[in-house]
């Protein structure tokens, strides 16, 4: 078949070739990759010849490469820049390739291969990643549903197929509510927004067609206009388009969608004999229980609720002053906790901004990971799928390591948020294959291009999973890069936001863009002594969404998510003036797929970890030590998921780490 999308690429490190696509490709190449794979897995399942590792496991690793291809470039295209026509797809696809991997774990015949396999394991002379392949594999069949039977196994089908078609259309009511929203702002709507939010207003309207400055629901433009917007009215208008999202009713309303996907999922965990899909979900985690996770959420929720409550007595004195008689409301915080940060800390957004260019702001990442691991970056001359993207050829003593991508500007054609992908995952079988790793962002587009600090911080967070998957060693693709644990995969990216925290990186990569001078001392200081503020804020619209996920998988599933939502937050007491980073219409993480579903508690357990991995490069004298940077690569970042995730980080520290680092790292700490 002559489709591009299934030759062999002939272009720099085989990136895909993306010019050469074009949408009416996609479903002739599925269609012809889903053929092979399928042929793959009836060959593995029909071998009559003893078991070994090679004939089971190898085949099965090396089987379904043109279908990697092929999903590596739609599922690029489709999230970071999306058409109606790959809209369309995603919809047709979607149930078509929940179908097709749920027979694979459902083929009876495959199954007993892995089975057999695994009984003679200890005959078979296997190292250690083979070993934890093996499991994994074997868990992973059994975990889908293989050893169902009869009416339960064609049921799990059937919820697959379903969960698969509900999460594409949630993300689509979400992108569509997302883009089709804006607000205009005519000359007087510009009270009190500084010339940085006014530019980036400028570009969002060049964008939509408009002929003055527009507010979208980017986080990276709405943030900043609620922070110094003085026209409550538009604040407000704002703020509640933002939060609606996903909730307005109509083709794009998610919440039955939300329903029915809490009720599917809980459905599966039962077929599988789990009491929950909580305790289904999280037994592969390294909190292991619901009530580890609650006890975690437990700790901190305490004192981030207290610092929250008292930061909320200051920020309505402030509102009153302003002779406003009413409650502090969640369209409020913003605007006065900025005030007050710039009352107490002598410090604003409009000050700092201009020193936080981003192409400066991807040389300090480059930089900080060079010095730590030697990795040098040298642009890429290649065609993208879009404008905005660039790439990097990844070398280390002159030797190839990956490809980097960055795709950093919002528009309308992506989803939000911000996310790091594998186009290719590393693997050394059956032959050695380097990756190609992208970081897609939601910065707002403007010249320059100027990022707030919290920006700042999704670069490098990115761009620490980026490390994860380039400096992976694995043997095994299935274990390669980022392919661990949901609770243990937010360490290295959160573990690399701290050097941005570093004197010596803001000192050298903190210009400011009109002048060139480095970012003055007093001013530095002043970023880095105000780390911890407004902390009780962003930790309690962290927590009130991890507890509500979290509340949404155990016990029976709520007929009315949002009902439920409510009875949580009224629970927990979350401060009314305080909303939930992600109300559940808008809650990608947990709705798009299952991926963060029972699991958005683990950012705050790899923060943990983070807080004291870097108290470790703290404590030796010099963060950027080479014996310790070496230890971290060679413990954590090269190994992926080939050994358990506990094991991994008490081979970088010794020990696995306490609450406490973490509470002193957001100055909740006693």
């Amino acid at each position: 078949m002559n489709n591009p999308l299934l030759a062999d690429w002939d272009t720099p490190f085989r990136i895909a070739p993306f010019q050469t696509f074009s949408d009416d490709d996609f479903a002739p190449a599925l269609e012809v990759a889903l053929g092979r794979h399928n042929s793959e897995i009836a060959a593995i399942a029909a071998q009559q010849d003893a078991v070994s590792f090679e004939t089971v496991i190898g085949a099965l690793e090396r089987a379904g490469k043109d279908l990697e291809k092929v999903l590596s470039v739609f599922y690029t295209v489709s999230s970071a820049d999306s058409t109606a026509a790959r809209e369309a797809l995603q919809r047709e696809f979607a149930p078509k390739l929940a179908a097709h991997f749920s027979q694979i774990t459902a083929n009876k015949a495959l199954f007993a291969r892995i089975e057999a396999l695994w009984t003679v394991r200890d005959t078979q002379d296997l190292t250690p990643e083979q070993q934890r392949v093996l499991m994994l594999t074997r868990r992973g069949f059994l975990r889908a549903g293989a050893a169902l039977t009869g009416a339960q196994d064609v049921r799990m089908g059937e919820i697959k197929s379903r969960l698969a078609q509900l999460g594409t259309s949630f993300t689509q009511n979400l992108l569509a509510d997302e883009r089709d929203w804006f607000m205009p702002l005519g000359d007087g709507d510009l009270a009190g927004l500084p010339q940085f939010v006014i530019d980036a207003a400028c570009a969002a309207g060049a964008e939509k067609g408009q002929p003055g400055p527009v507010v979208t629901l980017s986080r990276s433009l709405i943030v900043p206009f609620l922070e110094f917007s003085s026209r409550r009215d538009l604040r407000r208008k704002a703020f509640e388009a933002w939060s609606a999202r996903g909730a307005n009713g109509g083709a794009t309303d998610n919440r039955a969608i939300c329903a029915e996907i809490l009720a599917l999922r809980q459905e599966r965990a039962a077929l599988l004999g789990y009491e929950s899909f909580a305790a289904y979900k999280l037994e592969t985690e390294m909190a292991g229980t619901p009530e580890a996770v609650h006890q975690l959420l437990r700790d901190v929720w305490g004192p981030a609720k207290a610092q929250a409550e008292a930061d909320a007595k200051v920020l309505t004195a402030m509102l009153k002053d302003d002779g406003i008689n009413e409650p502090l409301a969640p369209w409020d915080w913003r605007y006065y906790a900025a005030r007050r940060r710039e009352a107490e800390h002598n410090l604003n957004e409009a000050e700092l901004k201009p020193y936080f260019q981003l192409d400066k702001m991807i040389e300090a990442s480059f930089a900080c990971a060079n010095r730590l691991f030697g990795l040098d970056f040298a642009p890429l001359d290649v065609a993208l799928y879009h404008p905005d993207c660039r790439a990097w050829n990844v070398t280390r003593d002159g030797k190839h390591v990956a490809v980097f991508i960055g795709d950093y500007f919002a528009r309308g054609s992506k989803r939000s948020g911000a996310w790091c992908s594998a186009m290719r995952a590393q693997a050394g079988y059956p032959q050695a294959q380097s990756p190609v790793v992208i970081n897609v962002c939601n910065f707002a587009k403007a010249t320059p291009a100027l990022l707030s600090y919290d920006d700042a911080r999704t670069l490098f967070h990115e761009f620490g999973h980026a490390l994860h998957q380039m400096l992976s060693n694995v043997t095994y693709e299935s274990v390669s890069g980022t392919s661990v644990a949901r609770d243990f995969v937010e360490l290295p990216s959160q573990l690399f936001e701290h050097w941005l925290t570093v004197p010596a990186i803001l000192t050298e990569f903190a210009i400011h863009c009109e002048t060139g001078a480095p970012m003055p001392a007093p001013l530095l200081e002043k970023l880095l002594g105000a780390a911890h503020f407004d902390m009780g804020f962003q930790t309690v619209e962290y927590l009130a969404s991890a507890m509500v996920d979290l509340a949404f998988h155990e016990g029976a599933a709520p007929q009315d998510p949002m009902a439920r939502q409510a009875e949580v937050l009224a629970q927990i007491g979350l401060p009314a003036a305080i909303a939930m980073r992600h109300a559940t219409p808008q809650f990608a993480h947990v709705f798009s797929g299952d991926g963060y579903a029972a699991g958005y508690y683990s950012y705050m357990w790899s923060e943990v970890m983070d807080a004291d991995a870097f108290a470790a490069f703290e404590d030796c004298g010099d963060v950027f030590d080479p014996a310790l940077a070496a230890s971290l690569e060679r413990n954590i970042l090269s190994r992926g998921g080939a050994e358990e995730p506990s094991e991994l980080y008490v081979a970088f520290r010794g020990r696995m780490p306490g609450v406490e680092a973490l509470l002193r790292g957001r100055g909740l700490g006693t």
